[in-house]
């Protein structure tokens, strides 16, 4: 069967054969095929992802919470069920008292229709989605630097031909490794590899400079960068001066900056600040990726709308083999965010509160602008909603919130308040555990729909397994749940083609067009970027090559004033300590860690200490211990390496329950765009006892 990989955003194409031997045992092979995107290459976790579509422990039909335990129910029970709890509780406490909360792994079909699900099918406002906590920082920064948010703002095949690249928090070598040959490629080709990272990481490894920046100081690092640029008679002025609005506010706050008091607040010298900035300054091409390990922060708006600052005024934009681009981390991050799932938005990355898209919403859903209720809260604040019990029943699809959440143990307290708790997911994740009814839903061997990849182009994937069991796909799911709840009208849907084709509608116009889209171009073309506004437009490839997408076609610098964390190190939580991902994983670890040959890698999480900072504390290499935050603990195996500052720890994400990093993370939150700081939190470490 012809797919593609169900986990990071890169969406690499293959092929997986199912056989049964001669003694009836069933076995998978699977072979990486041809793409624009990853060339045709493959990485482990693409090649072993049908491990968890086939595990033992999928689930195949639904389950009702009885006397503490989990017993069979019929589709009919569950729909009964979801449609008299859903009805009591809104009858009771209104239409909000019902949260919608979704996944950046979700197909666009099932995002685009869960977000008509939350606003048409139970008219609540309170609906969002675990990918707030991968990109919201660089795509609220997109669209006030730049008017339009696209994870690259030019085409992968630029990588290889351009003179300087800034990787910034992201280590592409673990995360998105089948694009790692076309960075190698453009240094064989001459290009100089610059990567900010607190940690030696994979990626850093292959640089030819790597600034190992303080956690959280990202926004600081810029302002020495753009100070040197300043300096150095580096700026493009001309670019500046015919393309962009508010350089004279920055150049001025740079002007009074200090670069020696910039290098201290970042832990990075003033020479190699400067080697940074005048390198990627005098290059004729570059290009600057940010990720997590910039975005996840309390700044984390500010800090990415300050390297655009860089790539805006040296110009390196909207021409060949120059851009900007986040790095999206999950599946569907980019498309998930663009058609309805997240708190303010309705498809085609239209507002919300913005009366003339409500009202052209509305006039494709066949409804009044007034039934479609207004913005509501981000996925950490929907939590607080939910301990506050204003949020009185939860439906959680594709996503482990209790594991993904900032200050898990709150989250947990809160989601065993709610009267109903409804999952969909393929097995009892943490946050299944808990619920009152959780519902079976396909893998992606089973799941045929659209996707988008990090570069903005939209993807078919071909499923062609029978579903097993009696699993039923998202968009079934909702489309029925819709039906039991007396709004059958709304959501008539026989396949997913035919869902894509009203979300084209939903989009044409908007700032994410899909319109020009359809699904037999995607198999005859591979994949078609947006924004692609009629059938016969070939897509945007690189965007901004004659405006920005302001209404007057200015991208806008911004002054980004020093960051102040909002948790600092202490006599009693001495240490920084940062999240990220391993190789092997995915997420919150429920689909991969069900893979023998990807757990196998990683069977437990672990902290990556310094030797100095280890005998600091009095723990050893290889043994357990407990790191403890103002908001909780977890216990983990200790890891001694030189290859991280001294003053900070890391601790991969993928683990639940006791190995939960997210019981220590800081629920403080973004005032942009509501990220929370995931990347630093201060913390103590002790053998565990």
């Amino acid at each position: 069967m012809n797919t593609q990989c169900p986990f990071c955003s890169v969406q690499c194409k293959m092929q997986v054969t199912e056989e049964k031997t001669a003694g009836g045992r069933t076995t998978y092979s699977v072979e990486p095929t041809p793409n624009q995107a990853s060339q045709g290459r493959l990485c482990i976790k693409g090649m072993n992802a049908h491990q968890h579509a086939v595990h033992r422990d999928r689930l195949l039909y639904p389950l009702k919470k009885h006397n503490g335990s989990f017993v069979r129910v019929s589709w009919n029970e569950a729909f009964e069920l979801i449609r008299e709890q859903f009805t009591s509780i809104q009858a009771k406490y209104g239409k909000d008292a019902l949260g919608v909360y979704g996944g950046g792994s979700l197909t666009n079909e099932s995002a685009y229709l869960l977000g008509k699900f939350a606003r048409v099918a139970l008219g609540t406002r309170y609906i969002d989605y675990n990918g707030r906590f991968c990109m919201s920082s660089a795509a609220s920064a997109g669209i006030k630097t730049f008017g339009v948010d696209r994870g690259l703002t030019n085409p992968l095949s630029d990588i290889p031909h351009t003179r300087c690249i800034i990787l910034a928090g992201t280590n592409i070598a673990e995360c998105q490794p089948t694009l790692m040959p076309y960075f190698t490629e453009a240094q064989k080709n001459g290009a100089y590899l610059i990567v900010i990272d607190p940690r030696n990481t994979a990626t850093a490894n292959l640089a030819d400079l790597h600034l190992k920046v303080k956690p959280g100081m990202d926004a600081a690092l810029a302002n020495g960068m753009l100070k040197v640029i300043l300096e150095e008679g580096l700026a493009d002025r001309n670019f500046i001066e015919g393309r962009t609005k508010g350089f004279e506010a920055l150049q001025m706050h740079l002007e009074s900056s200090s670069l020696e008091e910039l290098a201290n607040l970042t832990g990075v010298s003033v020479q190699d600040i400067r080697k940074a900035a005048v390198k990627y300054g005098t290059s004729e091409t570059g290009m600057l990726f940010t990720a997590r390990g910039v975005e996840q922060h309390t700044d984390g708006h500010l800090a990415v709308r300050n390297y655009m600052n860089l790539v805006l005024a040296t110009g390196k934009i909207g021409r060949a083999y120059c851009g900007y681009g986040a790095i999206t981390g999950q599946g569907n991050g980019q498309g998930g965010r663009e058609h309805g799932q997240k708190a303010d938005q309705l498809p085609g990355y239209r507002l919300i509160e913005n009366e003339h898209d409500r009202e052209y919403i509305a006039g494709v859903w066949g409804l009044d602008p007034a039934h479609l209720p207004g913005k509501g809260v981000s996925a950490y604040e929907m939590m607080e909603k939910v301990h506050e019990q204003e949020i009185r029943s939860l439906f959680v699809m594709g996503s482990n919130p209790i594991v993904s959440n900032p200050n898990a143990d709150f989250v947990e307290e809160g989601l065993s308040k709610l009267d109903f708790l409804v999952v969909a997911d393929m097995f009892l994740s943490e946050t299944a555990r808990m619920a009152d009814l959780v519902i079976p839903v396909s893998s992606y061997l089973e799941n045929e729909g659209t996707l988008t990849n990090l570069e903005g182009r939209v993807l078919l994937r071909q499923a062609d397994r029978p579903l097993p069991g009696e699993v039923l796909h998202d968009w079934q799911i909702l489309s029925l749940i819709a039906r039991s709840m007396g709004k059958p009208e709304f959501f008539p849907y026989e396949s997913a083609e035919e869902i894509f084709n009203e979300l084209r509608v939903a989009s044409k116009g908007g700032a994410a067009d899909y319109y020009g889209i359809s699904y037999d171009r995607l198999r005859e073309e591979e994949g078609v970027y947006w924004p692609c506004p009629q059938e016969e437009h070939p897509g945007e490839a690189r965007l901004f090559e004659e405006a920005f997408a302001h209404p007057d076609g200015r991208a806008e610098f911004v002054c980004v004033p020093e960051h102040v964390l909002p948790e600092e190190i202490d006599a009693e939580y001495p240490l920084y300590m940062t999240t990220g991902r391993v190789l092997a994983h995915y997420l919150s670890g429920v689909q991969s860690r069900r893979s023998a040959a990807l757990a196998a890698r990683n069977v437990e999480s672990f902290v990556e200490i310094h030797p100095n900072a280890a005998r600091r504390y009095r723990v050893q290499d290889g043994e357990w211990v407990t790191l403890e935050s103002r908001r909780g603990t977890t216990v983990v195996r200790c890891r001694v390496t030189d290859q991280i500052r001294e003053d900070t720890l890391f601790v991969p994400m993928h683990w639940g329950d006791t190995q939960n990093v997210n019981r220590l993370t800081n629920q403080a939150l973004d005032p942009f765009c509501r990220m929370p700081g995931f990347k630093v939190c201060a913390v103590r470490i002790q053998a565990y006892v």
